[in-house]
């Protein structure tokens, strides 16, 4: 923005619109949030460099892309370059002041960290900036009592500012500053350490005895108790596995305690468990079990076992009751042979028919709803998700969507899930240029737009994602029309929406643009005149004639469109024309001789009657 406020003298409306912004980022300085902040420290920065002037020594860092003060002529109309100078100086200072009042780590490191940039590529901040760095101070931030907090934010103040004097040192090791730049290195870093030196506060080790006596050898692995033997008698399964002699600890009912909270102990304790005691242990309990089995089975004293006889059985008692006759044997056998009535049941108890009912109807909103959140908490996921380092060849249309859990087939999902849930489900009719009738939204339209605005975020990062979608898209306009269907087309406005999202974020150096371009299934002269109006800016016009070169050179198909197109641009923007027409001397001769010969007629026709007037 800036660089076009300086070759657009009179488009004052941006240039107010950036001081505006600007202005909110200054204010919001001092009270945001620390990671705002940082922002705003990073943003001064970039104001700084572009409100300077730079030397010629300098261009070799930035190239034509740095944005300098000594760009903006002395007569233009909406900048005034001493004012800009002056406000450039104030930031400087401003930044520099929080080296001296604020003790917050994150915003000092992030100062530090702007200004090796400003040194290297601004010479004359230098001097500012190097007085500063010499009067910083990080034990100002230690207070007492010293915490680890403060013990770990002095640390890295002092390393990121002694980081940044050795790098300035090594850069120009023969400037009269380097002496008082190293003295100053030795005394903060002996400050430091005397600060956080805890070796003087610990009692020494008392010294050998010299005198014939052999000191005690200090303790260096604890002593493990010894796990008594198996006693004789019977032996229950929990004796086996008791390897304690603490008869308390033995009668604890461990049972009476939560199940989670035996689990957690359980856990904790095998996790700070030895190995060596738990093979110790296992192999006690081996050991005893082994002995169990082996030992031989009790003998029995013929004087003290017992008989096996029950005493009750020699006792012999009879009965003397009078016995029955043959008619109440008669009486009980008859009563025995009528079977008893089986029992009513009652009819509360039989079981009842039992249906759930009906769920309630769901709405298309409520549908369209539900999908549009499940969609969003995928991509959400998504973004956890780490790229593989080495990625596999992709199988094209014939991959398998949910192979694995990887970004990659979750992507699949998400766009086929946009493209082809719907395909002949949905009564779609084409709208003609007359119809203002606004279609209902679907789920194909709301996954379609989480997708544009999922690959905008970063669309370098996510160009790969944005070529798939594409493809998907064309696919499935393919086969809708063989099937006859009238189905509205998506591929083109899809494409066209893409490239007009990301086309004004790109840079010179971006091969973001001829990625896209080679790996879309197809292009036409609309999508064409999109690269072809990128030449209003020269500064991308050489990305946009080399990426219709290897459209040339590599996409057979559609050569003629791109030869075209390159016409195009030749004839509409003069200041492409000499790369332009190096490219059309080659492919299209015929065309820049005929333009050639045309332009030699225009001015020879122009010619001639102004030497007849004169």
């Amino acid at each position: 923005m800036y660089f076009t406020s300086i070759n657009n003298g009179y488009d004052t409306v941006t240039w107010e619109r950036m001081v505006v912004i600007k202005q909110r980022i200054l204010r919001i300085w001092d009270t945001a949030p620390p990671s705002v902040r940082i922002s705003c420290i990073k943003f001064a920065q970039r104001v700084v460099l572009a409100q300077t002037v730079a030397s010629n020594a300098e261009f070799r860092y930035g190239g034509t892309l740095d944005v300098s003060l000594d760009k903006v002529p002395p007569n233009h109309q909406s900048l005034d370059s001493r004012n800009l100078e002056a406000e450039a100086t104030g930031l400087l200072d401003r930044m520099l002041s929080v080296l001296q009042e604020s003790s917050d780590a994150l915003i000092v490191d992030a100062t530090l960290n702007c200004l090796s940039i400003l040194v290297r590529t601004r010479p004359a901040t230098s001097g500012r900036i190097l007085n500063a760095l010499l009067n910083f101070n990080p034990l100002h931030a230690a207070t007492s009592p010293m915490t680890s907090r403060n013990k770990v934010m002095v640390k890295s103040m002092e390393k990121t500012a002694r980081m940044l004097l050795l790098h300035l040192t090594k850069r120009d090791p023969h400037n009269p500053m380097a002496p008082r730049i190293q003295q100053h290195l030795e005394r903060m870093v002996r400050s430091v350490t005397e600060l956080f030196d805890e070796s003087s506060k610990k009692r020494p080790l008392e010294a050998q005895q010299h005198d014939g006596l052999d000191a005690k050898r200090q303790r260096v692995a604890g002593s493990h108790a010894p796990i008594p033997p198996l006693g004789p008698g019977p032996h229950s399964l929990g004796d086996v596995f008791t390897l304690i002699t603490n008869d308390e600890l033995k009668s604890f009912d461990i049972s009476q305690l939560p199940l989670g909270l035996v689990a957690k102990v359980s856990v904790t304790a095998l996790a700070g468990l030895e190995p060596e005691l738990l093979t110790k242990a296992a192999d006690a309990v081996r050991r005893r079990l082994h002995d169990l089995a082996t030992a031989p089975a009790p003998e029995l004293n013929p004087n003290t076992a017992p008989l096996g006889v029950d005493d009750d059985d020699d006792d012999y008692e009879p009965d003397f009751y009078q016995a029955e006759d043959t008619e109440q044997i008669l009486n009980k056998l008859d009563g025995a042979s009528s079977a008893p009535e089986p029992m009513a049941l009652d009819g509360s108890l039989a079981l009842a028919s039992f249906s759930l009912p009906q769920p309630p109807e769901l709405s298309a909103e409520t549908a369209l709803s539900a999908g549009s959140g499940t969609v969003t908490r995928v991509l959400e996921m998504m973004k956890s998700l780490e790229e593989p380092a080495v990625k596999k060849d992709k199988a094209g249309y014939n991959r398998l969507a949910a192979s694995s859990g990887t970004r990659d087939a979750w992507m699949s999902i998400l766009t086929r899930l946009g493209t082809r849930s719907s395909a002949g489900l949905e009564d779609v009719s084409v709208k003609g240029e007359d119809d203002d009738t606004r279609r209902p939204e679907g789920l194909s339209d709301n996954v379609r737009e989480l997708l544009y605005n999922y690959i905008m975020e970063d669309f370098r990062r996510h160009i790969d994602v944005a070529v798939s979608w594409l493809c998907e898209e064309w696919y499935n306009d393919k086969i809708q029309r063989k099937r006859g269907d009238k189905h509205p087309v998506r591929y083109e406005k899809c494409t066209l929406r893409l490239i007009d999202g990301f086309l004004p974020y790109l840079h010179p150096q971006d091969k973001v643009l001829t990625r896209f371009l080679s790996e879309i299934p197809e292009l036409n002269p609309t999508m064409l005149s999109r690269i072809k109006h990128m030449c209003r800016d020269p500064s991308v016009t050489q990305l946009a004639l080399t990426s219709l070169l290897y459209l040339v050179i590599m996409r057979p198909p559609i050569k003629e469109s791109a030869l075209d197109t390159v016409q195009d641009i030749w004839t509409e923007f003069e200041d492409a024309r000499p790369m332009a027409g190096k490219y059309l001397a080659k492919y299209r001769p015929g065309f820049l001789e005929a333009a050639n010969n045309n332009n030699s007629k225009t001015e020879a026709d122009g010619a001639t009657p102004a030497a007849v007037a004169a």
